[in-house]
C-alpha cells in the first residue's frame, strides 16, 4: 500500500469533518484526481477476468466534492458553476471533442478517442481509439475499452457509491447500438455487439436465444450479439413481461473485425443499430 494510499484512506475515516479548509487532505485528493486525470490511476480495471475496484480511488472522488466549493467557469459562450473544471488540453492528448462534447477533469480519454457532443464524468476511463458519438453519457467511473463505439444517445451509468461497487465496464472492440442503457455495474464482453435500445443492469438476466439457458444477470459475454427482448410471468395480479437480454448469435472468430459480416449478422436477426 503506498503512502497516498494510505493517507487517502486515513482521511476518508474523517470525512464528515473535512471542508475546503482541509488543507492537507485536499491536496492529497487533488493528486489522486490529477493522477486519474493522467491516466496513472483507475477506479477499476480487470485483472485474472474480474473486475477489481481501487476503493481508495473512490474515496477521494467523494471526498474531493467536500473538499471544494462552487466556483463559476466558462467555456466560450457556456457558464458554469461547479465543483471541479471541465478537461482540456484536448490536441496534446490526441483526442478530438467536437463541439458540445465535454469531459470532466479526473476522466482519462487515452489517445485517438473522439468525443461528439457528449459527455464523459470523473472517474471514467476511455481507451485508445474509442468513439463516444452524439448525446452519449459516460456516467462517473465506467471504464470503456478501446475500439469501442458509444452509438448516438447510449447511457453508461455513473457508480460512485458505496465506494466497493463495480462501475459499468464495457471491454475492447465492443459495439453498443443507440439508445442502449447499461447501469449499476453490468458489463459487456469483449467485442460484444448490443442491439439499439438493450437495456442491461444485472438484475437483467441475459438468455441463449438457441437454449433459453440464462447465461448471467447484467453480463453480455465475449463476441456475443444481443438485443433487448421481454419473457412472460406469472403473477398473482396477472401475467406481465419482464426484460431480459437476449443472445441471438455468437460472432465467428474471421468475422469479428469484418464490418460488412457484423452487418450481415445484424440484419439476420432483424437487429438495429
Amino acid at each position: 500500500m503506498s503512502d497516498l494510499q494510505q493517507r487517502i484512506i486515513g482521511w476518508y475515516e474523517q470525512i464528515g469533518t473535512l471542508t475546503p479548509e482541509s488543507i492537507e487532505a485536499r491536496r492529497d485528493v487533488e493528486l489522486v484526481i490529477a493522477k486519474l486525470d493522467e491516466g496513472s490511476l483507475r477506479v477499476a480495471e480487470i485483472v485474472d477476468g474480474e473486475v477489481v475496484v481501487h476503493e481508495w480511488v473512490k474515496f477521494a472522488i467523494l471526498m474531493l466534492f467536500r473538499l471544494r466549493g462552487l466556483e463559476p467557469s466558462e467555456a466560450g459562450p457556456f457558464h458554469y458553476l461547479d465543483k471541479l473544471d471541465l478537461k482540456s488540453n484536448y490536441a496534446e492528448a490526441g483526442v478530438r471533442v467536437v463541439p458540445g462534447g465535454s469531459a470532466r477533469r479526473g476522466s482519462f480519454l487515452s489517445p485517438g478517442v473522439i468525443l461528439m457532443p457528449s459527455y464523459v464524468n470523473i472517474g471514467a476511463w476511455v481507451g485508445p481509439g474509442t468513439m463516444v458519438d452524439t448525446w452519449a453519457t459516460v456516467g462517473s467511473c465506467a471504464q470503456i475499452g478501446a475500439n469501442v463505439h458509444l452509438a448516438g444517445g447510449v447511457g453508461i451509468g455513473g457508480v460512485l457509491e458505496p465506494p466497493n461497487a463495480k462501475p459499468v465496464v464495457i471491454e475492447d472492440d465492443a459495439f453498443i447500438g443507440s439508445r442502449c442503457m447499461i447501469t449499476e455495474g453490468a458489463r459487456v464482453g469483449k467485442g460484444a455487439v448490443l442491439g439499439s435500445g438493450t437495456i442491461l443492469n444485472p438484475s437483467i438476466p441475459v438468455i441463449d436465444a438457441q437454449t433459453g439457458e440464462e447465461l448471467s444477470r447484467g453480463y453480455v459475454p465475449d463476441y456475443c450479439v444481443a438485443v433487448g427482448a421481454s419473457r412472460r410471468r406469472e403473477y398473482p395480479g396477472g401475467e406481465f413481461f419482464l426484460p431480459c437480454v437476449l443472445v441471438v448469435s455468437r460472432i465467428p472468430e474471421g468475422e469479428r473485425h469484418n464490418k460488412a459480416a457484423l452487418n450481415a449478422i445484424l440484419r439476420d436477426n432483424g437487429i438495429a443499430t
